[in-house]
Order: C-alpha cells, then structure tokens, then sequence
C-alpha cells in the first residue's frame, strides 16, 4: 500500500489489506474461526441410485468430525445424466436434511421430535428443479454443528478449538462455527467423483446467509456465494444513518447491531456485542467483508418486504465493494441503481429483489440458477 494507506494494485489486495479485514472480522464481529478438525471421517449411510424416476442419485453422507466431537449429514443428489463432474450448490438448512424430502432413509437429528421431526417441511429447496438444471444439490443443517438456542450455542462454542492466543472476547462465536460446517462440507464435497470442486455455490438464508457470506470470505474454494436476506450482521451495514421510526415509533425502520446482538448474543464474539449503538467505533463494514470474496462472484438477494433485512442497504455494501472487484477482476457491479422487482442483475456482484416477505421460494431459485448459469457455466 501507498503512504496514504490506499491500496492500488491487486497484489496489494491481496497480499497485505484483505489478510488484515479477515483479522478483523474474526478478532472484532465473528470470533475466530476454529482450527480444522483432528480427524475426519465420512460414511455412506443411505443411498438411492434412481431417485426421481432415475433422474438423479441421492446419497446421504454422515460425518465424523474430532475436535471438536461432531457427528454431521451431508444430503446430496446428483443428476444421473452428466457428461462431467458437476457445478453444485451447497446449503444450510434450519430444520434438518428430513425435512426436505419424503424419504425414510434420511437420518433425523437428534433431539428433534414431534413437528421438529416431521419429514418434507421445509419448501425452501426446489431440489428437482436444480437437478433438472444439471446442478448437484448438498445441504446440512446448522444445528449439527450449533443448535441455535442461545444457553446451548454459548455452551457448544466452547468445544471449537480457537488458535493459541486468541482473547476470550474473540473466540468462535455462532455464525464463525457454521462458517466451519460449510468449509468441513466443501472437504467432503472435494472427495465426491461426480462434483467439479471448482465449481461450488454456497447458499443462506437469512441468519444462515450471514454465515454463509462469512464463509466465502474465508475460504477461496467457494467459487460462488448467495447470501439471501441476510441483513445486519451479514450483507446490510452495520454503521446506519439515523433512521426514521415506524407509525407507531416501535423500531428502527431496519434491525441494527445492537438489536441483533442482544436478541442473539450467541452468534457473535464478545467484542461484537459490546459495540451497541457505538457502530462508529468499528473498523469495518460489510462491504469489505464482500470485497474478501472477490474476484468470485455474489448474488445478494433480497424482498421488498423484508425491510428489517435493509435491501437498499444490501445493495449499497455492493456498491461499497465495487472498487475492489474492478481492481481485481476489472468489473463488479452491474448498475448504480437497485434493479427493477423480479429482474436479476447478473453481474459480478449482483442483486436480486422480489416481491413477498423474509422466505426463501422458487422465483428466488430460479433468479439464483439463471445468475449460477452464467457464472458457474453449468451444462444440463
């Protein structure tokens, strides 16, 4: 860098700026993120090789992690038709992989009875629909790794082993271990024959999209990132103008840091939650946290009425990562306007607004496979 602190070459950026923001983010908002685990193992628990008339396998990995003990699932379908190894999203999921399909053979969690326990209840995931795009699907559920009750969290977090020296109020918080499930499922992923490793998009809604966002920031083999309605704490800012209130004066128009961090203090690093209403004090905004992605591409996604996620806020972190995208990759985002509703923006950095509420639904799938076909150049 330059005298004045700017960065002006890519090499810059890489080399001295983007490893001080991921110091940053992990010392100062996410905690650290956990060692790589002592052993791993993985075992086919069911399999079904005709799946969906025969359109595609399903298979579902169990996973044996030490260091911290963790006994995970890995749901993956893969199209039978293919010519090559595939491009694949990989996903987190709330409620547990049975509840995305009607299959016996799926293992439910632990834990989980009564509704928690039903099968094919989470609408979310159009699992036929990407497989007929010729995508391979994965997707895990977050509580294998943290169940998220705040007195469970704070007491899981523990058992993830931070670097020597890390500060109490910097250790692993929350979303930083979910941040590890998708980086332990992209080391499984790279194992499996019929998945292109280079070619991996991970997917999160709302809490899940923030730890999903983290995750790409940090590990480089996620070739491609949707955060989805992710707002404060993800892909909105933390540092907000004063905001008018709504017509009865309950809240902020937007959630903000210290709204977030005290409803859910389980997610961040003790140094995070004691910002408040201080957001000047940070060092940092999201967009730099989307800047550490590049030059791979991300699609921030979002619903006019999901204003407490903040969409025009998610779109100016976009616009805030811009100059690093054109200083790396020579192009970013694609306009300096949000978009029109329903219309993708399909740039490097691009933007997707619905119409409805905080969900995850088939016309954001469809957006997010048009965006993974240019990008993740997939072939049916």
């Amino acid at each position: 860098m330059g005298r004045d602190g700017v960065v002006k070459t890519a090499e810059e950026w890489k080399t001295a700026r983007a490893p001080e923001l991921r110091n940053l983010f992990q010392n100062e908002m996410y905690g650290r993120m956990p060692e790589k685990p002592g052993s791993m193992e993985v075992v086919t628990v069911h399999e079904d090789e005709a799946w969906l008339g025969g359109k595609a396998r399903l298979r579902e990995l169990e996973i044996h992690l030490g260091k911290p003990e963790t006994k995970a699932h890995l749901l993956l379908v893969i199209p039978n038709q293919r010519k090559a190894p595939v491009a694949t999203f990989l996903g987190m999921n709330f409620k547990g992989n049975h509840a995305l399909l009607e299959d016996e053979g799926i293992a439910i969690p632990p834990g989980l009875v009564g509704k928690d326990s039903a099968r094919n209840t989470d609408k979310g995931w159009p699992i036929e629909a990407i497989v007929g795009r010729g995508y391979g699907f994965a997707c895990f559920y977050s509580g294998d790794f943290v169940r998220d009750q705040a007195e469970v969290a704070l007491a899981r977090v523990k058992e993830f082993s931070a670097p020597v020296g890390t500060p109490a109020d910097a250790v692993p918080a929350t979303l930083a271990c979910w941040a590890w499930g998708y980086s332990r499922m992209v080391d499984v992923l790279e194992k499996q024959p019929e998945i292109d490793a280079a070619r991996i998009a991970a997917v999160g809604h709302s809490r899940n999209g923030k730890a999903c966002l983290f995750a790409a920031a940090m590990d480089e083999r996620i070739a491609l990132a949707i955060p989805t309605q992710a707002g404060c704490g993800g892909t909105a800012p933390s540092k907000l103008p004063e905001q008018a209130l709504d017509p009865k004066n309950v809240r902020p128009a937007h959630e903000t840091v210290e709204i977030i961090t005290t409803k859910f203090p389980q997610w961040f690093c003790g140094k995070f939650n004691a910002v408040g209403k201080n957001t000047e004090r940070l060092k940092f905004d999201q967009h730099e946290l989307v800047a550490l992605c590049a030059p791979r591409p991300v699609l921030f996604s979002c619903a006019v009425g999901d204003e407490w996620s903040n969409p025009e806020g998610q779109f100016a972190m976009l616009l805030g990562a811009d100059p690093v995208y054109q200083l790396v990759s020579g192009e970013g985002i694609g306009a300096k306007e949000m978009p029109e509703v329903g219309k993708l923006m399909p740039s490097r950095l691009g933007y997707f607004i619905r119409s409805g509420g905080h969900s995850m639904n088939e016309e954001d799938w469809m957006a997010w496979l048009a965006y993974a076909d240019i990008w993740l150049k997939a072939k049916p």
